[in-house]
């Protein structure tokens, strides 16, 4: 049984020219752990030396003092996983890390790759191997390659190469560098710290390590911190700002709200969102709850929009792991119900209004609207703050196929019936975008089924077996 919840990506962290790279890394990647829970690492370079740590669990489980000993430099590169197609083991733990015949090469990847079967059944056949299932690892294959390793502009030649979604870091012994895809599907940010550089997935882990936010990496520019010239950029892939294709889920989600993503504030984002939902669905009651802690900011604005006051009918305990890493269906239940309980006193005989950011099987919101009834809850309004999610996304989110999201089959007033609910009301997809400084820049597909590229080619939700049915791969997302 899969996981009823959208689930995290990855998150990448990296630093050039600090002090000590270490524990940087550590604090950036304990603070995007939110984007992946599965596995962790990193990578360290004095100048000479390269050394690595990585494994399955959480950073602070993975990363140790023990593990981390030995581990000595000023540059390193850091990930935090989420495996979207199933495959939990330690060698698709990243970064991944090669010796090339230049040198020691490694590469950490937020997105999906879907041309990486083709990639990687042609280099196979030339008689390459590979180390991991993961797509991430075909950049390495294309950064060895002769026609690559003895042309200029290599790294961005090999990037080219690439289609689909990713923010890649990537570090030689002696530099590291960052780049994004031509639609800038996913985000990466670049920071100042002291002397020295700072690349995250979000902004929120600039902040925890002290770095100032400079800007973010452009979509098709690769970026690279070295000892020549300190930092400096080229663009690998034409990009214009109209055809960008911003994930929207990461404000809607998956970013932390004290994260600035594709230059929005994101607790700002979802306070509107919020506001934007009680003028869309408004509704007679007594409080608004939300779903800690996804729902938090769109709750607060749907009230102030409102005026219903706002309360926590959820409480939810933060030493619960988070239930999509549990194995067996029975146990991730269970975990379901640890993880939230329901402040009786605050609803009981009240009409509430619960606000959350999502729906994507359904199961878990009729567990929460049956939970609310047997706390006395007299009517139950729910609202959420996206669109209907009818559509799987085939770069880097792990949304299932159509026939698995409930709204790939039911419409709202099923949903409302399926959940269980007095009413239910999404934010419109204009609603969605309004607040957005570029709204023509982000990509909605899992809402409208409106794909930036051409997904013809693709089977369902494993975009990577679009070449090779046979071939069971695992994106690096």
């Amino acid at each position: 049984m899969k996981p009823d919840y959208p689930i995290e990506e990855c998150g990448v962290f990296g630093v050039y020219g600090v002090p000590d790279a270490v524990p940087l890394i550590y604090r950036g990647l304990f603070s995007l752990q939110h984007r992946g829970q599965e596995g962790a690492g990193m990578v360290v370079s004095d100048g000479e030396i390269v050394k690595s740590s990585k494994g399955l669990g959480l950073v602070n489980e993975v990363l140790t003092k023990g593990s981390l000993d030995g581990l000595n430099g000023n540059l390193g590169i850091g990930h935090v996983r989420y495996s979207t197609t199933g495959s939990t083991r330690i060698q698709n733990v990243q970064p991944i890390v090669v010796e090339c015949v230049d040198g020691i090469w490694a590469v950490a990847h937020n997105g999906n790759l879907v041309n990486a079967s083709k990639l990687r059944r042609m280099y196979q056949e030339a008689g390459a191997i590979f180390q991991t299932s993961t797509d991430s690892e075909v950049l390495v294959h294309l950064l060895a390659d002769p026609m690559y390793r003895t042309r200029p502009r290599r790294v961005a030649r090999a990037l080219s190469e690439l289609e689909g979604s990713f923010s890649f870091l990537l570090m030689t012994k002696n530099c590291v560098m960052a780049a994004r895809d031509r639609l800038g599907f996913r985000p990466l940010s670049i920071g100042k710290l002291g002397k020295g550089w700072v690349f995250a997935s979000e902004t929120c882990a600039l902040t925890q390590v002290g770095a100032e936010y400079v800007r973010d990496v452009n979509p098709g520019e690769l970026v690279v911190a070295d000892s020549t010239t300190g930092l400096h950029s080229s663009v690998f892939a034409d990009s214009e700002k109209d055809k960008l294709a911003q994930c929207v889920f990461e404000l809607v989600y998956f970013a932390r709200p004290d994260s600035v993503v594709f230059g929005e504030n994101v607790h700002d984002i979802r306070l509107k969102y919020g506001m934007r939902l009680a003028e869309e669905y408004p509704v007679e009651a007594d409080v608004v709850t939300p779903i800690p802690d996804s729902g938090n900011s769109a709750a607060l604005g749907y009230s102030r929009k409102s005026g219903i006051p706002l309360d926590y009918g959820f409480i939810r305990n933060h030493y619960v792991g988070r239930t999509f890493i549990m194995p067996e269906a029975n146990d991730r239940a269970k975990g379901v119900d640890m993880k939230l309980s329901v402040l009786k006193d605050v609803v009981n005989g009240k009409r509430v209004v619960v606000v959350d950011d999502s729906i994507v099987r359904g199961t878990t919101a009729q567990r929460r609207v049956e939970a609310l009834r047997q706390a006395g809850a007299r009517e139950i309004h729910v609202r959420i703050s996206c669109p209907p999610t009818a559509h799987p996304c085939f770069f880097g989110i792990d949304f299932p196929t159509k026939e698995e999201l409930v709204a790939g089959s039911k419409d709202v007033e099923k949903i409302r019936e399926f959940i269980g609910a007095d009413s239910l009301g999404y934010l419109s997809v204009k609603g969605l975008l309004s607040p957005l400084k570029n709204p023509s820049g982000f990509c909605v597909a899992c809402y409208t089924g409106d794909y930036p590229v051409d997904i013809s080619r693709m089977r369902g939700k494993k975009a990577l077996e679009q070449f090779s049915p046979d071939l069971q791969l695992d994106t690096g997302s």
